[in-house]
């Protein structure tokens, strides 16, 4: 083979000229993305040589996921490992990497170094540019990555997994205001308010309570900070207010906390309040009469639309919709359908 041609190939596939020659000889060493790059870039220039096989192995797909204590991200876990273990570990080697999702730049460094040695990466993050630009790197060497639960927008991503959150936050304040006919107040204990599920959960509730239910007064927002401290603090000063506390919607973690603040105020099933997820606190709190309803975020629906989109895209070259591919639908549950 002439040298010109291995040129044609870098300058087309995009890499420096050893690169190829180590696909091409099979000398390995190059990330199996980057293989199939140069392989397909080899194929266009037309090179009259019998090209490796790509692909022989399982694909590699790491999950990025947050380190947190919440149910949410535990059962997510889990439901990833459970759909990988159904379509079979021939098909896919799945690695789950925990980050706190506080730490960005731990992210966007663990982010870098899969895209190195994976095919392919599902990613919970937050809008931090250390995180974009560990998204265009991943792009920028042919590893697909798809964002979930938390969107990225504009981020350079395959699409985004998950429930449509301004949508779940107007839902809850519809239903809020609904259940409540008299004038009164009603609180939202939030987690992180930098972190853009938060803001348009909280977002999408206070515009439907502004919009239709002008008798309900929206008190400030407790920035919980996914701290359990901080939320038990904040809501007992709240509830030394005057003031007649209708409701309450709490768009992350603490509902152990807020079950017992309410409590030692004898206000437990005294007021309308709405969370978030089915697991084992809020389903004791739903039969007990005093949630009166949680939005589930559906975990196994992530992981399977998560890892079909993948799939789908490193074995066909299936682009899916940014959104409307990996929409994951809410699910709300009430006394009447935990079981």
């Amino acid at each position: 083979m002439k040298k010109k041609s291995l040129q044609d190939v870098a300058q087309r596939a995009g890499v420096g000229l050893a690169t190829v020659d180590r696909v091409l000889n099979e000398r390995g060493g190059v990330a199996p993305a980057t293989v199939r790059k140069v392989l397909q870039a080899a194929r266009d220039c037309g090179l009259n040589r019998i090209l490796p096989e790509e692909q022989r192995n399982p694909w590699q797909i790491e999950v990025l996921l947050s380190g947190n204590d919440s149910f949410f991200f535990k059962q997510l876990a889990q439901d990833f490992s459970n759909v990988a273990s159904n379509l079979g570990h021939r098909r896919l080697t799945l690695h789950r990497t925990f980050v706190p999702e506080s730490q960005p730049d731990r992210v966007a460094k663990r982010i870098l170094a899969g895209s190195e040695t994976r095919d392919g990466l599902i990613v919970f993050a937050h809008e931090y540019q250390a995180i974009y630009d560990a998204l265009t790197t991943c792009e920028q060497r042919g590893v697909p990555v798809i964002s979930m639960v938390t969107d990225l927008p504009g981020a350079a991503r395959l699409c985004h997994v998950g429930i449509n959150q301004l949508q779940a936050g107007r839902t809850a304040g519809n239903l809020m205001g609904r259940m409540l006919h008299q004038p009164g107040d009603v609180l939202i204990v939030s987690g992180r308010v930098d972190y853009s599920a938060h803001r348009q959960r909280i977002e999408g509730f206070q515009r439907v309570l502004s919009e239709r239910y002008p008798h309900l007064h929206l008190r400030e927002v407790l920035a919980g900070q996914e701290d359990r401290n901080t939320i038990s603090k904040l809501l007992e000063k709240q509830l030394f207010q005057s003031g007649n506390l209708l409701g309450i919607y709490n768009t992350g973690l603490g509902n152990t906390e807020i079950g017992q603040a309410l409590a030692r105020h004898r206000k437990l099933n005294q007021c309308i309040w709405i969370t978030h997820e089915l697991y084992c606190t809020t389903r004791s709190l739903l039969a007990q009469q005093s949630i009166a309803l949680t939005l589930d975020q559906n975990t196994r629906q992530h992981a399977q639309h998560a890892l079909d989109l993948m799939l789908r895209y490193l074995e066909g070259g299936e682009k899916p919709d940014t959104y409307k591919d990996g929409k994951v639908e809410c699910v709300i549950y009430t006394s009447e359908n935990i079981d």
